[in-house]
């Protein structure tokens, strides 16, 4: 599933390409993808509008659009976005002003698109916690504190912070030399903060890289994002720590594969 970096790499990508330009026609090869409103409506209200601005919360997409309208893109587990020339196998296709479309792939149809007068006030937004750009350290130490669950399902959940899943979390965690099955308020302070401080870094480091392409996860152009062979844990099974050589083990925590070392990692 694209993560906060995924999305803001496609988010900034966006904004280079779409802003100003005006959407001529949509084509819809799967009704299922389009949550509201009916189809028909949504290819009615949607033609003709212009993109004001690209907008990212947590792991959602949205683009503003001149008409008073929100077009709301949650990518989910195997959603991605391509740019340019119309893919046979997009489920929704938008075309430009410009000649360009913008096609919306799902291999599994597990995302959905909406078209709204307000996004603010969906369900999954109005729960959506806060990223950890927008916490002091000290706010993520009271939130962290009382709270009993293991580690690493709290900083994936959506409604604690927003847009850390599978991958990030086990990247945060081992830098910070956590053990992902701990209980979250067994922590010292000094281990939150360690956390805090190593689920910024690895954000901002894979943004910089454009994203992991450890699944369906593709840039605007189609290209695979650099983060990930710069993972330390993910998806390492028996392979040797990267600082103790330990051979790595896999867990499932919070129902999901997790790599760490149990050396490091206490």
């Amino acid at each position: 599933m694209p993560e906060l970096p995924e999305v803001e790499t496609i988010k900034r990508e966006l904004a280079e390409n779409v802003l100003g330009e005006e959407i001529t026609a949509v084509k819809i090869n799967r009704v299922e993808v389009i949550k509201e409103p009916s189809w028909p409506q949504f290819k009615k209200e949607i033609i003709g509008q212009e993109v004001e601005k690209v907008i990212r919360r947590g792991k959602l997409l949205i683009l503003k659009l001149k008409k008073e309208k929100f077009l709301v893109i949650h990518l989910r587990m195997t959603g991605w976005l391509h740019y340019g020339e119309s893919q046979e196998r997009a489920r929704v296709i938008f075309n430009f002003s410009n000649g360009k479309a913008l096609n919306y792939m799902d291999s599994r149809l597990l995302g959905h698109l909406r078209l709204r007068k307000n996004y603010k006030d969906l369900d999954f937004l109005k729960k959506l916690g806060p990223e950890i750009f927008q916490l002091t350290a000290e706010q993520f130490r009271q939130m962290v504190e009382p709270k009993k669950g293991n580690i690493k399902a709290l900083i994936m959940n959506q409604n604690f912070i927003a847009g850390v899943g599978n991958i990030y979390a086990q990247e945060a965690l081992f830098l910070a030399k956590i053990d992902p099955r701990r209980r979250a308020n067994s922590l010292s302070g000094s281990e939150i903060k360690k956390l805090y401080q190593n689920l910024k870094a690895v954000l901002t480091e894979a943004v910089k890289y454009r994203g992991s392409s450890v699944d369906s996860y593709r840039d605007l152009s189609g290209e695979a994002g650099g983060m990930e062979k710069r993972l330390k844990v993910y998806g390492k099974k028996n392979e040797p720590c990267p600082v103790c050589k330990t051979f790595l083990k896999k867990v499932v925590v919070a129902g999901r594969g997790t790599c760490f070392c149990p050396r490091c990692q206490k």
